[in-house]
């Protein structure tokens, strides 16, 4: 572990400590190690003892956002689906929260999932999450059994390999872009404050933009043809919260079941559109699939629609409603109305 993270996951635990034994909060929710290396896994601690299970480094690619909801819902008396909701304050919940997890914490907010009065956020700027598939890829498939991360290396041992990899060849995607590492809302700052300067931040959607458009298809047809229909990319989006999903709805049914590739398409488009104007990029959609799709540039280029037209982007504002939630006289209309040349 670097030394930064060291220091991180110090801060990290005796904070959440320090609330839990204050009974400030009720619960903290953070990471704690996972079973494999170069994993971790969201972990809920409820005692002090507990916050010393709480670890951070560049392996801790899950949104927690995408468990609050649930958590803060737990922890509220029992009462029936007609039953008032419960008086008095309710008990509050600690979250560790970087920049992309803070703007979905926002959304939330945005669409009443979540009561910010209910959460005490310990914000940490992200200096880019580690992707372990390109990590495996640079192991050349033999298995790492130890990462250790250093300030700008990582080291990769296995049964008779070792290798040492630039870190930063190895920081996901969706990192590399985000202009947003720290933090947007937060009531404690944890560890340094990172800026830095993103430039091209649409180029890989630009690139595919330019594409003529039946070359643009197969692009997309070829992407999602491995899909199996897990719908692990659903399950950890912090923004799938709908009572019944469009694709477990059967009166009507909107889309089919199978892997067909109508059904499979229509499946990504609708998903994606559901996320228009919401998604911060966080990159949980596309760390979930098994099948390794790049899942996270369909909702990307709405993200890039959202910000030319309206100059909107997810998250960074409590107050602001999000661009398909509201209108202006003088919004765009030049993807509606074309006006005919005299």
């Amino acid at each position: 572990m670097s030394d930064t993270n060291a220091k991180i996951t110090e801060e990290i635990r005796a904070k959440a400590r320090e609330l839990l034994s204050s009974g400030e909060i009720a619960a903290f929710l953070g990471f704690t190690s996972g079973s494999l290396p170069m994993t971790t896994r969201p972990f809920v601690a409820k005692r002090p003892g507990d916050a010393d299970k709480l670890i951070w480094n560049s392996f801790c690619v899950m949104n927690l956002a995408n468990y609050l909801p649930a958590l803060l819902e737990s922890l509220e008396p029992p009462r029936g689906p007609k039953d008032p909701p419960p008086a008095g304050p309710l008990p509050k919940v600690g979250v560790v929260a970087t920049g992309c997890c803070s703007r979905n914490i926002v959304v939330q907010m945005q669409e009443r999932q979540v009561d910010r009065s209910r959460l005490v956020i310990l914000g940490v700027s992200s200096r880019g999450m580690v992707d372990r598939k390109k990590v495996m890829a640079a192991a050349e498939g033999r298995e790492p059994l130890k990462v250790e991360e250093g300030g700008h290396t990582l080291k990769v041992s296995g049964r008779d390999y070792e290798l040492e990899i630039d870190r930063w060849s190895a920081v996901r995607d969706n990192c590399l872009t985000c202009a947003h590492n720290n933090p947007v809302i937060s009531d404690y700052l944890i560890g340094p404050v990172s800026n830095r300067d993103v430039k091209d931040r649409f180029a890989q959607i630009e690139a595919i933009e330019a594409m003529p458009a039946n070359a643009r298809w197969k692009w997309f047809t070829d992407e999602i043809a491995s899909c199996i229909r897990c719908y692990a990319c659903r399950n950890a989006c912090p923004l799938c919260y709908c009572p019944t999903c469009f694709v477990d709805d059967s009166r009507p049914q909107w889309v089919g079941k199978s892997t067909e590739p109508a059904d499979t398409a229509l499946f990504h488009i609708l998903r994606a559109f559901h996320c228009a104007g919401r998604c911060t990029d966080c990159g949980a959609c596309e760390s979930a699939c098994p099948m390794g799709i790049k899942m996270r540039l369909f909702t990307r280029k709405l993200s890039k629609d959202a910000f030319n037209l309206f100059g909107a982007e997810a998250g960074l504002d409590p107050q602001a409603q999000p661009p398909l939630a509201t209108y202006r006289p003088d919004d765009p209309e030049e993807f509606l109305i074309v006006e005919e040349k005299k």
